[in-house]
């Protein structure tokens, strides 16, 4: 495949030929237009240079929503620096991990989550910090984003990355208890986006709107960087809460691309919305990721927006993220879709050999999407790449059509509300409790076929540990997505003949205790 830029400069730069004065963002009442945002990436990546960040260094992006985020992503990227976005809702502990896994020399962040990321120069090699929305006072190491806006030096592009270089590092939930670098390229993004635009038919009128976090890898990709890739627009919205705000700002912006997890599409459907919502919304795609649709959701969506479609799509991190979506004109209800063009998929046995069509096996993709692989991390890579495939963990059905069905996941993952969260993760928590002889998490899927986060813990004899103690400690530590919603204490936990506590069993115990209110 040949795309159409080596880098996000050279998109950038199009965009502006394109549609210079039309708006990139919109942000409440403020419109910043194309030639605006380009003006003021530039002088952040002067910026950048003037502090000494180099070709290659990687650069952490601890951001909200907000024209920061977009401005500071070009920025980096520009000079050939990597960019890091981060999970905004981690504890000081995990952002640690991160950013000594990736040796960030430097780190944009919001004045609002300060409270968890004080402190993070001494545990790490970060150089500076640059603060937006004020700093108390600008030294050498906390620096102002209003000073990094103002700077006027040269921009030195004198190299620029290539469409092989790393663009960004995506950080996905590990199995090992520590989150894992997903090593993306332009290439990649490139594909996902050459990919999403003509599946999608993305139009330059066309507005996205952006509530979901940005550091996010679907949002990123397809609600930030492809209506760059159109030179169309994406709609600010800082958070979901109170939804009737994204609402009213998808109507008085005329949005025409939606984003969204199950949880709101299930919201939505039941929801009572205005009439005049209804009928003066201009929305013509409803996307939906992170998890699986249920079947009822998208029927009562299709009876409340009879003139939109609600398409799900399917991806993972480690593939730039997407790999297949139901198209505008072919859709198959229960399915992800259709493979984006150009991408092979495959349903394979444990040997990798490919199973017949509409039986169970691993789906593994090969494309131009497929990540470069983990940072320090060659173990993980070799098993998670073989010959170019990518193993996604995830067990599939593929119909004579081509359409893919998601079945089981391989991998021992639990979507939550759209986040991806591994029980080891939790568990190794719960372990450094005293009290906690045995742990173990599941996910026990509700009526909307999103998951709920549950905890079962055996206590050591002769000591006591209350639930509530046993929550505080995991919500110091953990982000609250990461927290159960339902913890229990057992006298012993069910094992098999050599040790290891059998999930399925407690999983049972549950789901038959539903089944008999």
């Amino acid at each position: 495949m040949t795309y159409p830029y080596q880098n996000f400069y050279e998109m950038l730069a199009a965009a502006c030929e394109k549609n210079g004065r039309g708006t990139a963002v919109f942000n409440d009442k403020e419109k910043i237009s194309y030639r605006e945002l380009k003006r003021r990436s530039e002088a952040v990546a002067a910026y950048l240079q003037s502090i000494d960040v180099k070709y290659g260094d990687k650069v952490a992006l601890v951001v909200s929503n907000s024209p920061e985020f977009v401005i500071a992503y070009f920025a980096v990227t520009a000079i050939g620096a990597v960019a890091v976005p981060i999970n905004t809702f981690l504890k000081r502990d995990e952002f640690a991990y991160i950013l000594n896994d990736c040796r960030a020399k430097v780190m944009f962040a919001s004045v609002g989550l300060s409270k968890e990321l004080k402190g993070l120069k001494k545990q790490t090699a970060l150089e500076s910090v640059i603060w937006i929305g004020g700093t108390e006072q600008s030294t050498d190491r906390h620096l102002s984003f209003a000073d990094a806006l103002a700077c006027r030096d040269e921009l030195d592009l004198s190299r620029r990355p290539q469409i092989d270089d790393l663009a960004h590092i995506i950080y996905t939930s590990g199995t090992t208890g520590h989150p894992k670098g997903a090593l993306i390229s332009y290439k990649n993004l490139f594909s996902n986006m050459a990919g999403a635009h003509e599946v999608f038919n993305v139009r330059k009128s066309d507005r996205f709107m952006v509530f979901l976090p940005m550091f996010h890898s679907f949002t990123l990709l397809a609600m930030v960087l492809l209506p760059v890739f159109a030179a169309g627009s994406m709609i600010l919205v800082k958070s979901v809460f109170p939804f009737s705000n994204v609402l009213k700002q998808a109507l008085l912006k005329r949005a025409t691309v939606f984003l969204g997890v199950p949880a709101i599409y299930t919201a939505m459907g039941k929801a009572k919305i205005p009439w005049y919502f209804r009928w003066f919304n201009r929305i013509r795609i409803f996307i939906s990721g992170g998890a699986p649709l249920a079947a009822q959701t998208i029927a009562d969506f299709k009876t409340k927006f009879p003139r939109a479609e609600l398409l799900e799509g399917y991806g993972l991190s480690e593939c730039s993220p997407v790999v297949a979506v139901n198209r505008l004109d072919r859709q198959k209800v229960g399915s992800v879709g259709l493979p984006l063009p150009g991408y092979e998929v495959k349903a394979v046995d444990e040997e990798l050999l490919e199973v017949p069509r509409g039986e169970v096996g691993e789906l593994i993709v090969k494309c131009d999407a497929v990540m470069q692989g983990y940072l320090n991390m060659h173990g993980a890579t070799d098993e998670t790449i073989v010959n170019g495939w990518l193993k996604t963990g995830d067990l599939v059905r593929i119909d004579e059509d081509g359409f893919i069905f998601i079945v089981d996941r391989k991998k021992d993952l639990i979507i939550s509300k759209g986040q991806n969260v591994y029980p080891r993760e939790i568990e190794e928590e719960l372990y450094k409790i005293e009290a906690v002889e045995a742990a173990a998490v599941i996910g026990i899927p509700d009526q909307y076929a999103d998951e709920e986060i549950v905890a079962f813990v055996q206590l050591k004899e002769g000591m006591t540990a209350k639930e509530t103690e046993i929550r505080a400690h995991l919500r110091k530590h953990l982000a609250n997505f990461k927290v159960p919603k339902e913890i229990y204490l057992k006298d012993e936990l069910p094992r098999n003949a050599t040790g290891k506590v059998l999930k399925r069993v407690l999983k049972q115990q549950i789901l038959d205790a539903q089944a008999e209110k």
